[in-house]
C-alpha cells in the first residue's frame, strides 16, 4: 500500500473518537429540544383548554352552576379537589396539592393510642366532694387535703396503735372497690418469702450477669426481676395464703359498710406468679387494706381491724380490735430497714422532709386497665415523735402519675404536721377548738358517704 494512504488511515483513526463524542454531543442537544417544546406545548394546551372551559362555563345556565356548587359541597373531599382542579390551571394544581399533601401525612402519623395513651381518668380533680368528715381529726385532714392539693387520688391516714381511721380524703375512691396494686405488693412477697425460708434479705440475689442484689436495694429500686424471682420460688398457692393472711381480698375495717374489699385471683394469672408479686397481675387492693398492712409492719405484727369513728366521743371511747397477730422475729427490720431505702435514696425519696424525723415507705407504678387509669401509690409511716402515723396515698389519672408523685404527696402530710409541732412530745400546738372554724375547702358534712 502507498504510504500516503497508510497515512490518511492512520489520520482517521486518530480523529474518529473525538468525531464519535461530538456526535452523541450532538444528539443529547437534539434529544432534549423537543422535550422542553412539548412542554411548552402542553402548558400552551392547558392554557387553551383553561380558557375554553372558562368560556363554556361563562355560557352555561347559572341553574347549572349553583346545581354543580352543591354537588361538589356533598361529594368526598378527595373527590373535590380533583373536580375544582380538572378546569383549572395546572399551577392551581400545584399550589392544591402543596396545601392538602402536609395535612393528610400529618393525618397518617397521628395515633391516638400513643398521644393519648390507654388513660381516660382525669389526673386532676376536687378529692373532698361529698367527703363526710364527722368523726375525724381535723388537724390531720387539713394537713392531708393541703398536701394532695389539685390530684385525683385518696389519702388515708390511720393510727398503727389502735386501728383508729384519722382521716380519708376522697372516700367515694377509697371506698369503691380495688385497683392494681403495682409494686406496693412486693412487701407482701418480702415477708412471705422470709417467712417460708426462701430467700435471705442479706444474700444477694443474681439479676443479670453483672448485677446482684439483696433485699434492702431491691426495695430501694423497686427491681421487678428481683421480686417475680420470689414469686416464682413460692408459687402462685404460698403467694395467695400469705396475701389473704396480710388482710388482702377481705375488708379491712371494722364498721364501714360501703367499704368494697379487694380481689385475689382464683388461679395464678395467664400472665405467671412473677407478674403477679412484681406489679401484683390480677390483685386489687384498696387503700383501707394497705394502710391496715401497714399498720402491722409499723407496730410489729398486729393487724387491726381499721375503726372510723363518727363522732368525736366514739373516737375518744374507741376500742382496738385485733383481727391477727404475725411474729415476724428479726425479719421485720429487715424489710424496714428496705422502706428506709425507699426514702433515703430509692424511688420515695420525694417523701423525705427532715433526717430528724425519717419516713418509711414504698411506692408504686403501673397501668390498671380495668378502669383505664395509670397509679401511683405511696405506703408509709413514721419511726419517731410522740404520734406515730401510717399514711397511704393513691393517685389516679395519665400518664403523669406515679409512685414517686405519691411519695411527694405523703411527704408533704408529714411535713405540713411536722411544721404544726405535731410530731413533738406535747403534741400540736394549740387543740382543736383554738383552730378557726373556717369550712374550705376540708370540712364538708355531706352524709352522702361512709355512713355505718
Amino acid at each position: 500500500m502507498p504510504r500516503e494512504n497508510r497515512s490518511s488511515r492512520y489520520l482517521m483513526m486518530r480523529r474518529f473518537p473525538f468525531s464519535l463524542t461530538a456526535l452523541m454531543l450532538s444528539c443529547a442537544l437534539l434529544l432534549g429540544t423537543p422535550t422542553t417544546t412539548t412542554k411548552k406545548k402542553k402548558k400552551s394546551t392547558a392554557r387553551k383548554s383553561s380558557t375554553v372551559t372558562t368560556a363554556a362555563k361563562k355560557a352555561a345556565p347559572r341553574t347549572a352552576a349553583a346545581h354543580t356548587t352543591s354537588t361538589s359541597k356533598a361529594a368526598a373531599p378527595r373527590s373535590a379537589v380533583v373536580r375544582t382542579t380538572a378546569g383549572e390551571s395546572s399551577g392551581l394544581v400545584v399550589r392544591t396539592a402543596l396545601r392538602s399533601s402536609p395535612s393528610a401525612s400529618t393525618a397518617r402519623r397521628r395515633r391516638p393510642s400513643v398521644t393519648g395513651g390507654p388513660w381516660r381518668s382525669p389526673t386532676y380533680a376536687d378529692s373532698t366532694l361529698d367527703d363526710n368528715v364527722d368523726g375525724e381529726d381535723l388537724e390531720i385532714r387539713r394537713a392531708a387535703v393541703e398536701a394532695l392539693g389539685p390530684y385525683n387520688g385518696s389519702v388515708v391516714v390511720v393510727d398503727p396503735t389502735t386501728g383508729r381511721i384519722l382521716t380519708i380524703v376522697n372516700q367515694r375512691l377509697a371506698l369503691q372497690g380495688g385497683f392494681i396494686p403495682c409494686s406496693t405488693i412486693k412487701l407482701v412477697a418480702a415477708l412471705a418469702a422470709m417467712t417460708e425460708g426462701v430467700m435471705d434479705p442479706h444474700t444477694r440475689m443474681s439479676i443479670t450477669r453483672r448485677t446482684s442484689m439483696d433485699l434492702t436495694e431491691a426495695l430501694a429500686h423497686s427491681n421487678n426481676p428481683y421480686f417475680a424471682n420470689l414469686g416464682r420460688k413460692l408459687g402462685f398457692e404460698k403467694v395467695s395464703q400469705y396475701a389473704k393472711l396480710y388482710g388482702l381480698g377481705e375488708k379491712a375495717s371494722l364498721d364501714l359498710e360501703n367499704e368494697q374489699p379487694g380481689i385475689l385471683p382464683p388461679s395464678d394469672p395467664p400472665e405467671g406468679v412473677g407478674m403477679m408479686t412484681s406489679f401484683g397481675t390480677g390483685i386489687t387492693l384498696t387503700p383501707l387494706e394497705l394502710a391496715a398492712l401497714l399498720s402491722a409492719i409499723s407496730n410489729g405484727g398486729t393487724l387491726y381491724y381499721l375503726q372510723y369513728p363518727r363522732t368525736q366521743e366514739d373516737a375518744t371511747h374507741l376500742t382496738p380490735r385485733v383481727k391477727r397477730q404475725f411474729d415476724w422475729g428479726p425479719w421485720i427490720s429487715d424489710l424496714k430497714g428496705g422502706m428506709k431505702a425507699v426514702t433515703d435514696y430509692g424511688t420515695g425519696r420525694r417523701a423525705f422532709y427532715d433526717p430528724n424525723e425519717p419516713i418509711l415507705g414504698k411506692t408504686g407504678t403501673c397501668t390498671d386497665y380495668r378502669v383505664s387509669s395509670h397509679m401511683g401509690w405511696f405506703g408509709s409511716f413514721n419511726e419517731t415523735g410522740a404520734h406515730k402515723l401510717v399514711v397511704v396515698v393513691m393517685l389516679t389519672g395519665g400518664r403523669t402519675v406515679n409512685g414517686p408523685i405519691a411519695a411527694g404527696v405523703a411527704g408533704g402530710v408529714y411535713k405540713n404536721l411536722s411544721q404544726q409541732n405535731y410530731f413533738a412530745a406535747n403534741g400540736p400546738v394549740g387543740t382543736t377548738d383554738d383552730k378557726p372554724k373556717d369550712p374550705f375547702p376540708i370540712l364538708s358534712s355531706s352524709p352522702t358517704c361512709c355512713a355505718r
